[in-house]
């Protein structure tokens, strides 16, 4: 199988290397040089490709392919920058593919589980409608219609793949639990070895054409229990806790992150195991492990 990875970031360099390690055919697309270098680095298999979504232009420079994932970042700016790499860029992709002579057979998009907004801790999954609460999660939800609508009518079938929160080498993120303050809520996590294997598994074996996936681990947890397990873990005193109600009341969080910390559900993968994956990391004990030996090996 031909695989283009738009966007070959931090998922992407991960999916990349896990397609090549199969014998699949990758290629990776980075607008910078240092991203070009990236792709580079994985594995001599993967070609490195420069293009930018938002740039249609440089979009011919895309080969052919019997697959496409779009997992492109908007790099954490605004809504704006999301509609433009999102929504724009995702048309522009999806357009320059579907009248080539040659189409892709799929498409994988890259979204967040963010868009179901606010459940008050109760259980979502791909039955549950959407609800986005913010400007950016309106924006993916965009992006996500145009993933399964604009794709289809170029023939081209779309998988929205649903991210939970993701971590792995490099955003483990320890301090921000271990020393507090932690603010009450629910984390519905993916390590990014399961979040690039599970786009991986849905193209190998032909799955979920057509709809949405949550791509999440078996096991949300209250972050109070998980920041008490992980100081637990690494030996160090359990941090402070505090409400949504006690950090909301510091006054210094802008609306669109008040939304955030009031929003509360709980990510069901129920779907993604029906489909037969397995996980390498199938809750955060075992996703954090190398963390936490590294943690204790550097404070022994």
């Amino acid at each position: 199988m031909n695989v283009v990875i738009v966007g070959c970031g931090y998922v992407g360099l991960e999916l990349a290397e896990q397609l090549a390690e199969r014998g699949h055919d990758v290629a990776g697309v980075r607008r910078s040089d240092a991203g070009l270098e990236a792709i580079e680095a994985v594995d001599e298999r993967v070609d490195a490709v420069g293009a930018d979504a938002t740039d249609p232009e440089s979009l011919a420079a895309l080969p052919d392919a019997d697959a496409v994932v779009f997992a492109a970042s908007s790099g954490g700016r605004g809504a704006e920058a999301a509609r433009s790499v999102y929504v724009d860029g995702l048309t522009n992709v999806i357009e320059e593919y579907g009248t080539r002579e040659a189409a892709p057979d799929r498409l994988v998009y890259t979204s967040s589980t963010g868009v179901y907004g606010d459940h008050d801790g109760g259980w979502v999954d791909e039955e549950t409608a959407i609800d986005p609460t913010t400007e950016k999660t309106r924006v993916l939800a965009e992006a996500e219609r145009v993933a399964l609508e604009t794709a289809d009518e170029f023939g081209i079938d779309g998988t929205v793949a649903r991210f939970a929160g993701l971590y792995g080498p490099g955003r483990y993120r320890l301090d921000r639990y271990l020393n507090g303050p932690v603010t009450a809520g629910f984390l519905n996590m993916v390590h990014r070895d399961d979040a690039a294997g599970a786009v991986r598994y849905l193209l190998e074996a032909d799955a979920a054409r057509g709809e949405p996936v949550v791509v999440v681990d078996d096991e949300p947890v209250d972050k109070h229990a998980f920041a008490d397990w992980l100081a637990d873990e690494c030996g160090v005193a359990r941090p402070e806790k505090r409400s949504k109600a006690e950090r909301i009341a510091d006054g210094d969080l802008s609306a669109a992150a008040e939304r955030r910390i009031r929003t509360s559900k709980r990510c069901a993968n129920d779907r993604l195991r029906a489909l037969g994956y397995e996980f390498s990391y199938p809750t955060f004990r075992e996703g954090y492990h190398d963390a936490i030996q590294a943690f204790n090996a550097a404070n022994e």
